[in-house]
C-alpha cells in the first residue's frame, strides 16, 4: 500500500522529486552519462533514465488498457511481481543500446504524459481502491503513478548522487596524464 495522494499533493511531490533529480543531472556532463557503475549491476545514468521511462510507459499502457476495459498483464507480459529483478534486467537491455539523446527525449516526454494524465483525473480516481480494475486490492492509481514518478525519481537521484560523489566527479576532474618518455 502506498501513500494514496490526492491530485495536488501527488503533483507537488512529483514536481519536487523531479526538480531535485533534474538538478542532479544538470551537473553531470553528457559524456559521463553513459559511464557504467552507477549501480552495482553496472548501469549508467542513461540506463537509469531508460528504466524510469519504461516504468512510466508501462503505467500509461496499464491505464489505457483499463480504460478500454482490458486487464493488462501485470507488471508485464510473461512476468509476475515476484520477477521484478528479471523484468528490470529486460528493461535495461531494451534501453541500454539506445542513444543518450533518445533516452533524454523520452525522459522528458513520458514525464509530461504522466503529468497530463494526472491532471485529467479526479481525487477519487486517484485514491479510491478498486477504481481501476488492474490496480488490485491494495494499491490505488495514485500509488502506481507515485511509484513510477516521485518514488522512482528519488531512487534514481540517490544512486546517481552517490556515484557522482564517489566516482563520477573524480572522473570529471582527472586530467589526461602526459606520457613519460
Amino acid at each position: 500500500m502506498g501513500k494514496r495522494l490526492p491530485k495536488q499533493q501527488l503533483l507537488a511531490e512529483i514536481e519536487q522529486q523531479r526538480t531535485a533529480l533534474d538538478q542532479t543531472l544538470a551537473v553531470i556532463p553528457e559524456r559521463l552519462m553513459t559511464k557504467t557503475g552507477v549501480t552495482r549491476g553496472g548501469w549508467s545514468v542513461k540506463d537509469m533514465l531508460g528504466h524510469l521511462v519504461e516504468w512510466q510507459r508501462m503505467n500509461l499502457d496499464w491505464y489505457a488498457a483499463g480504460q478500454r476495459g482490458e486487464k493488462p498483464a501485470m507488471p508485464a507480459p510473461g512476468f509476475t511481481l515476484r520477477e521484478l529483478p528479471r523484468l528490470n534486467q529486460m528493461i535495461y537491455r531494451k534501453h541500454h543500446r539506445r542513444p543518450l539523446r533518445a533516452v533524454l527525449e523520452d525522459y522528458h516526454s513520458y514525464h509530461a504524459r504522466i503529468i497530463a494524465l494526472i491532471e485529467t483525473l479526479s481525487d477519487a480516481d486517484l485514491v479510491t481502491l478498486g477504481r481501476c480494475s488492474w490496480t488490485g486490492p491494495s494499491w490505488t492509481l495514485s500509488d502506481y503513478l507515485r511509484a513510477s514518478t516521485s518514488a522512482h525519481y528519488l531512487w534514481a537521484r540517490t544512486r546517481i548522487r552517490r556515484w557522482w560523489k564517489g566516482h563520477g566527479r573524480a572522473q570529471e576532474t582527472q586530467k589526461p596524464s602526459s606520457r613519460s618518455q
